[in-house]
């Protein structure tokens, strides 16, 4: 039994404890684990390197703690419920001893298509049980799994396969989204033009629509499914080796593979679902999120396994085929934990459909958010028309790298207060800096959020580039690990999350990098020079502002049709996530003398903010923002 917090005085304890003695606290609650084989050093830790290890020497497998164990003691309690993005069709259930069963399954059609331990096996899939499946059948192995959110593009998807080398990928057919079908295995084949290592590619069918598959590569999964039995001994890896990669979008326009390893995530994506979530025996918990996404790596598909928890999973959107879909599911499935983005609330309160009238909601204990700051505005109305006033809301905050949540309330324990995330989770320091990297104490302040010490489930690297993880996360602050957020913490000690401080936009709950959006507009033949921004947007919390200079021959050209050509060249290169809101045609960008693109400039002027622009004497041409100014989309 993993270890809950019930009481604000044993949340104080267990933080302390933390502080204290975090390797006692740590060696105690990673106790409660299945292990093969014990660790000889809780931690050992440099920021400088950076270099992190928790429970070195130890052995395991993460699925035995997911599923094996469960078989003892609740083999016939549900696992999954699945519900279809067609709200006419049936919804399915697992049951932990039948989905142990199809793991093992996969896992053995995997080792028969020659995934050994330590490969990379991509996984690009909509939400279908089998999405969750494929990360669990790659565990059970020792592969490591790189998922690639299935609304990216081919090139996406063929620069994610490549950089981990993955040499064999899971698909499907095809997938639903609201109205619309999707050709996931159509963007599979153009992506694997460019993807000479990939040897096997597993398609199952979703869609049943007729697709390419290609001799001596392709396999369909019912059939190879057909081959195997439903026992797989699963393979024990070190604490320390690696159990995912996920990327991310990086401030220099090429994707960062976050490498997570088995022991420490394991140990915290356990506990900190166990006790934000406050989690009961007969929850019926449900994330909104893709497991595309850190959210449902940890908080769908690890975390409430690890606690035998009973989950949700949804292939659909907010939106169809009405915006009562969430609510409907909620008291279809008797829904106890709700979780879910800012910017799903934001697109609902938009509509004119408040669920206080049409639906019950009365089974709802808990509810969360994630993905970004949640406004006040929306904090108030997700607490007033979803939960009935009477739900906790727990705001967490944390990010890929850091595995799982890092600041958040415990549900029902932790006083609350709309748009603060409150109080850093056990084993978690943060301190707020200042621009020289001095840490700033007391309570009323504000700086650049930074941890100050380790946490089981940080990210170990970026894969195959470890400079570039020292660089990104440890050089800003030496010593410390930089979150690139801004913070501030009230007079009562809590935080809240300010916004992105580095060349980052969350769109839709989605990290952009502002350089992978420039790079896919530059391509655009017409294209000279590029700036991207974020500015504030009433259902998205940031979207995407572009300032495109153009080539002279472009001299007369229609310009929404260049808007329209551009994103649509974004959507091709990134996805559709990626699109540029507005797109400003200007005949220069604000520069230094040294050539510094001035963004903070950009990013006032696309806030409406040109009152306080600040100081633009350095700038080589001071002309080209009043310009800008004057063409305002």
């Amino acid at each position: 039994m993993i270890n809950k917090i019930n009481t604000l005085q044993e949340y104080h304890e267990a933080y302390q404890e933390c502080i204290d003695n975090p390797e006692h606290f740590w060696h105690q609650l990673a106790r409660k684990f299945i292990w093969r084989r014990p660790w000889h050093t809780v931690l050992e830790w440099d920021f400088i390197k950076p270099e992190i290890k928790w429970f070195d020497g130890g052995g395991l497998n993460i699925t035995e703690n997911c599923l094996d164990r469960h078989l003892e003691t609740q083999p016939n309690k549900t696992a999954i419920i699945w519900e279809s993005n067609d709200p006419n069709e049936a919804s399915v259930t697992y049951t932990y001893k039948q989905l142990h069963a199809k793991v093992c399954e996969l896992a053995n059609v995997l080792k028969n298509l020659g995934v050994q331990k330590g490969d990379r096996v991509c996984i690009y899939m909509p939400m279908i049980p089998e999405l969750s499946m494929a990360l669990l059948a790659c565990a059970r192995i020792g592969a490591v799994h790189s998922v690639v959110f299935a609304g990216f593009s081919s090139r996406s998807l063929s620069d994610r396969i490549n950089d981990a080398d993955a040499k064999v990928v899971l698909t499907t057919d095809g997938s639903y989204r609201g109205a619309k079908a999707i050709d996931l295995k159509g963007i599979v084949d153009e992506a694997l033009l460019d993807c000479p290592n990939v040897q096997s590619v597993l398609v199952y069918q979703r869609t049943n629509t007729p697709v390419s598959m290609q001799g001596g590569r392709d396999l369909w999964w019912h059939d190879e499914i057909a081959k195997v039995d439903t026992h797989c001994e699963p393979v024990i890896i070190g604490s320390e080796d690696p159990l995912f990669i996920l990327y991310t979008s990086g401030s220099t326009g090429r994707p960062k593979g976050i490498m997570h390893t088995a022991g420490g995530y394991m140990v915290y994506t356990a506990y900190t679902f166990k006790n934000v979530f406050q989690q009961q025996e007969d929850d019926i918990y449900w994330c909104t999120a893709d497991i595309g996404w850190v959210t449902g790596h940890s908080y769908i598909v690890y975390g409430p396994l690890l606690n035998g928890a009973t989950v949700l999973m949804f292939e659909g959107i907010p939106t169809w085929p009405d915006n009562g879909r969430f609510w409907d599911v909620i008291d279809k499935h008797q829904v106890t934990i709700f979780y879910t983005a800012p910017t799903a609330i934001r697109s609902l309160m938009a509509g004119d459909h408040s669920p206080k009238s049409t639906h019950s909601l009365n089974s709802l204990r808990i509810l969360g958010t994630v993905g970004e700051p949640i406004n006040v505005e929306a904090w108030e109305w997700y607490h007033e028309h979803v939960g009935r006033g009477n739900c906790p809301i727990v705001d967490t905050w944390w990010q890929t790298e850091t595995g799982g949540m890092m600041i958040s309330p415990l549900a029902g324990i932790t006083p609350t207060k709309p748009g603060f995330a409150t109080l850093p989770l056990p084993g978690v320091q943060p301190a707020l800096l200042d621009e020289n990297g001095k840490e700033i104490e007391g309570n009323g302040v504000e700086g650049k959020l930074c941890i100050k010490f380790p946490w089981p489930g940080m990210a170990r690297t970026i894969w195959g580039d470890h400079n570039r993880f020292r660089e990104t996360y440890f050089s800003a602050f030496p010593g410390y690990y930089f979150t690139g957020d801004g913070c501030r913490r009230d007079a009562d000690g809590y935080y809240r999350i300010t916004g992105r401080v580095d060349d980052i936009i969350i769109v839709s709950g989605h990290n952009l990098g502002t350089a992978e959006i420039e790079n896919a507009i530059d391509e655009h033949e017409l294209v000279n020079e590029t700036a991207v921004v974020g500015y504030p947007h009433p259902v998205k919390g940031f979207a995407v502002y572009a300032y495109v200079v153009l080539f002279a021959e472009a001299a007369g050209k229609d310009h929404d049709a260049l808007r329209k050509e551009i994103n649509e060249s974004i959507s091709a290169i990134i996805g559709p996530i990626g699109k540029a809101d507005k797109i400003q045609f200007v005949t220069g960008l604000p520069k230094t003398r040294s050539g510094k693109i001035m963004r903070r400039i950009l990013r006032k002027i696309a806030e409406g903010e040109t009152d306080n622009l600040g100081d633009t004497s350095t700038l080589l041409d001071p002309g080209v923002v009043e310009e800008i100014m004057r063409g305002k989309v």
